[in-house]
């Protein structure tokens, strides 16, 4: 166990290290999770025998419960609406198409009998709503005529449906005997129904608790997001599907602190894909690759220029939809984690050649996040697709404005020069307003011009929030005994590697605004501008 839980702390360490540096690269950055955990594999340096397809399925399965439901819950709802009908044909008929043509291909073109051909192309329906997300954040992937929105809505609802019928032909495959009809009603009755139900009570709850600590709400929506899944797949319904409705009702739901709720849930997702692309590049055997890089190239091709096109153009057609736009979703179907993690099914659930699935969609995946994922921002730029004055960011629950406010508390004490002024006499400052006051004894006082500051009124003010930049960051901290703050003038305060100001302190409930003669005591509460070097 303490083994286990060394590797496992280290390569944390190791992804978060490297992961900054994979931005600057012009590859999506979850290639490299892939390349780290072959790299420690059985046939890397460190030769780690690693083989639990079980465990890998999973972990990976869990992991990828919750970029499901932050997929559903950070969709700008009202941002979606007006592409939500042709993204849900991609993400339903559409994938039931792709999987289709890409299946009779398999059949021909690699030899593969029926059922496992067109598991085959059930495995590898869906986009991958991790890979499309990074692209489109990464490079700030705005796109025109609401793209980016049809893009994120299609690839964070199209793998409950690959998965439905890789379930299926995986059974099928395997031996297994089923009602297809009563297997498929099952999954998406009780996907949809207790889906939206449980997103719905969830939401109820929140608004009633919601004096409750942010912290405990945003660990409430954690568990809502397991049960969301768990219920429905222990009935027998669509896991998937589930969490991702729930996902949808909440993000669409008025709760307070939904922006740093979405700000958890994208720490979490980030871990959740680095941890699914680590234990699949260590679980991969890289000597049994290159029997299967040749037929993975082949598919990944016919995807890209056949199956996702075809399947695109025809879903699309009715909607009058533009030819670059067709061309750029198209293009845009990248596959990923999702794939993989669905070829597990089949390995677990004993399908003959499962391994050679696992490998074949491992090719697959790989392949489409270097081609189509490295060159998505160039294809959207060549069809003259890119919005230059549109902010991808405005496409997710977590968006906050660049000029967004917050608000701040002055509490008005005996001999404030504010006291027994009206506003009007007072000013305000530049971008600074005088929102609530709040007076003992009286009911909240909504202020206007006339309106009189009385000695013990707490003022609500609203300004610009400070965005944190590349040259400089904010940050508070308390001054130690023994720190090198304490007892210091601040002019005397030694300079480390990164340079910095203290531009505040608050002292036994007193807010100084230091100087250079300024001495700073233990205790003290420190504002402090830290500078790029």
């Amino acid at each position: 166990m303490n083994q286990i839980l060394l590797f496992i702390g280290l390569v944390i360490i190791l992804c978060l290290t490297i992961k900054p540096v994979g931005k600057k690269l012009p590859f999506p950055t979850l290639l490299i999770f892939i390349a780290l955990g072959m790299l420690l594999g059985v046939n890397g340096p460190t030769h780690i025998d690693f083989s639990d397809y079980a465990l890998t399925e999973t972990v990976c399965s869990t992991a990828l419960l919750f970029i499901m439901f932050y997929g559903g819950f950070n969709t700008n709802i009202d941002r979606a609406k007006p592409v939500a009908a042709p993204a849900v044909l991609l993400s339903t008929l559409g994938v039931v198409i792709t999987a289709g043509i890409t299946g009779v291909f398999a059949h021909f073109a690699l030899g593969i009998d029926w059922i496992g051909s067109l598991l085959l192309g059930s495995v590898v329906a869906s986009t991958d709503a991790a890979s499309v997300f990074s692209v489109l954040r990464e490079h700030s992937l705005s796109l025109r005529g609401g793209t980016d929105s049809l893009l994120e809505v299609e690839s964070g609802s199209n793998d409950p449906v690959a998965y439905m019928l890789t379930a299926v032909l995986a059974t099928l495959a395997a031996g297994g005997d089923i009602n297809i009809p009563a297997l498929l009603a099952k999954q998406i009755i009780l996907g949809v129904g207790l889906g939206l139900a449980i997103g719905w009570a969830a939401g109820r709850l929140i608004e009633r608790a919601h004096a409750t600590a942010k912290d405990a709400q945003t660990i409430f929506l954690f568990a809502v997001a397991i049960v969301a899944y768990a219920l429905p797949s222990y009935l027998g319904g669509n896991g998937f599907l589930a969490v991702y409705l729930a996902g949808i009702v909440l993000g669409a739901s008025d709760i307070t602190g939904k922006v740093e709720m979405a700000h958890f849930f994208d720490t979490l997702t980030e871990m959740a894909e680095m941890t699914i692309f680590f234990l699949l590049g260590l679980l991969v055997t890289p000597a049994r690759l290159p029997q299967m890089l040749l037929p993975g190239l082949a598919l990944m091709a016919f995807m890209l220029f056949a199956s996702r096109p075809i399947a695109v153009g025809m879903l699309l057609a009715p909607f009058r939809t533009n030819p670059r736009q067709v061309a750029l979703v198209s293009w845009a179907g990248l596959r990923g984690a999702a794939s993989v993690v669905f070829s597990l099914f089949a390995v677990v659930a004993g399908v003959p050649g499962g391994h050679d699935l696992f490998d074949l969609v491992f090719v697959i995946a790989v392949s489409s996040i270097v081609v189509q994922g490295s060159l998505l921002p160039a294809v959207a730029k060549k069809l003259d697709m890119i919005d230059a004055t549109g902010d991808v960011r405005r496409t997710f629950n977590d968006y906050r404005d660049e000029d967004g406010m917050s608000f701040v508390k002055l509490k008005v004490g005996a001999g404030h020069p504010f006291a027994e002024r009206s506003l009007a006499d007072i000013g305000s400052a530049t971008d600074m307003l005088v929102v609530l006051v709040l007076r003992d004894g009286a009911h909240p006082v909504l202020p206007n011009g006339d309106t009189v500051i009385q000695e013990g009124d707490l003022l609500v003010m609203a300004a610009p929030t400070f965005e944190e930049r590349a040259e400089v960051t904010l940050r508070e901290v308390t001054v130690t005994p023994h720190g090198r703050l304490a007892g210091q003038r601040l002019r005397d305060v030694p300079q480390g590697k990164h340079p910095f100001i203290v531009v505040m302190l608050k002292r036994e409930g007193q807010t100084i605004i230091p100087d250079g003669n300024t001495l700073i005591y233990a205790g003290d509460e420190a504002v402090i501008a830290t500078l790029a070097s």
